[in-house]
C-alpha cells in the first residue's frame, strides 16, 4: 500500500503571496472555530451532523460543501450548491425551516444560513463523484460513465482530471480498480489547486467507491500573471 494523502487536506492554510501585501490561501478549512479539549469532540459531532443532515434533506440540489463558523452565542452554516432555488425556497421558506430543523438537531443558536451559489458545478469534484455514483447505481456501464465524465470536465475548463473507481465493477466477482485521467493532475504541488472528491455508489453487487481529482490551475503571483499575458 502507498502512503496516501487527501489534496484538500494536504493544502488547507497554505498561503501564497499574489502581490506585495497579498496573500491568498489555497484552501481554507470548512470548519473555522477554536474549542477546548472538553468541547472539541462535541463541536466536531455537531459538525458531521449538520453536514449529513444538509447533504440528505436536499439530495437534489447538488451540494458540493459545506463550511461552518462558529462564535461563542451561536454558528453560521454556508452551503454551497449548484442549485441554489431548491434550498431557498418560495420567499425562503425552506431556508428558515433548514434553520430550525438544524436548531433542534443540536440545540444550540444558528445565526444564519446563508446559500452561496456555484458556478460551474461541472468542475467541482465532489459533484462529479456522485453523479457518476447515480449512474453506476442505475447499472450504467463504469467505462462509459467514466469516459462520458472525463470529457464534460475537460470542456468545463478544467486542466486536469482523474477519475478513479473501485469494487466489484460491473457486478464482477472480484473486486478491481480502475481509473484514467485526462491532462495533469499535480498532487505533490502546493500552490496546484486541486479539488478532490469522494463518494459511494450503492449497488446491488455491493459499495462502489469513486474518487475524483479536479485541477484547475496554479495560484500565481502578479509577475507571473504579467508573465502569461
Amino acid at each position: 500500500m502507498g502512503q496516501k494523502v487527501n489534496p484538500t487536506g494536504f493544502r488547507v492554510g497554505i498561503k501564497i503571496r499574489t502581490g506585495k501585501q497579498k496573500l491568498r490561501t489555497v484552501e481554507e478549512w470548512r470548519s473555522q472555530w477554536y474549542a477546548t479539549k472538553k468541547d472539541f469532540g462535541r463541536f466536531l459531532v455537531e459538525d458531521q451532523a449538520i453536514r449529513r443532515f444538509i447533504k440528505r434533506s436536499h439530495k437534489g440540489a447538488r451540494i458540493p460543501k459545506i463550511e461552518i463558523d462558529r462564535t461563542r452565542d451561536g454558528l453560521t452554516v454556508r452551503i454551497h450548491t449548484a442549485k441554489p432555488a431548491l434550498v431557498i425556497g418560495r420567499k425562503g421558506a425552506k431556508i428558515e425551516r433548514l434553520k430550525e430543523e438544524l436548531e433542534e438537531l443540536i440545540g444550540r443558536h444558528i445565526d444564519n444560513v446563508r446559500i452561496m451559489e456555484v458556478k460551474n458545478p461541472d468542475t467541482e469534484a465532489q459533484l462529479v463523484a456522485e453523479s457518476i455514483a447515480e449512474q453506476l447505481e442505475k447499472r450504467a456501464s463504469f467505462r462509459r460513465v467514466i469516459k462520458k465524465h472525463l470529457e464534460l470536465v475537460s470542456n468545463a475548463g478544467a486542466q486536469g482530471v482523474k477519475i478513479m473507481v473501485s469494487g466489484r465493477l460491473g457486478g464482477a466477482e472480484i473486486a478491481k480498480c480502475e481509473h484514467s485521467s485526462v491532462g495533469k493532475i499535480p498532487l505533490q504541488t502546493l500552490r496546484a489547486n486541486v479539488d478532490y472528491g469522494f463518494t459511494e455508489a450503492h449497488t446491488s453487487y455491493g459499495h462502489i467507491g469513486i474518487k475524483v481529482w479536479v485541477y484547475k490551475g496554479d495560484i500565481l503571483t502578479e509577475e507571473e500573471e504579467e508573465r502569461m499575458k
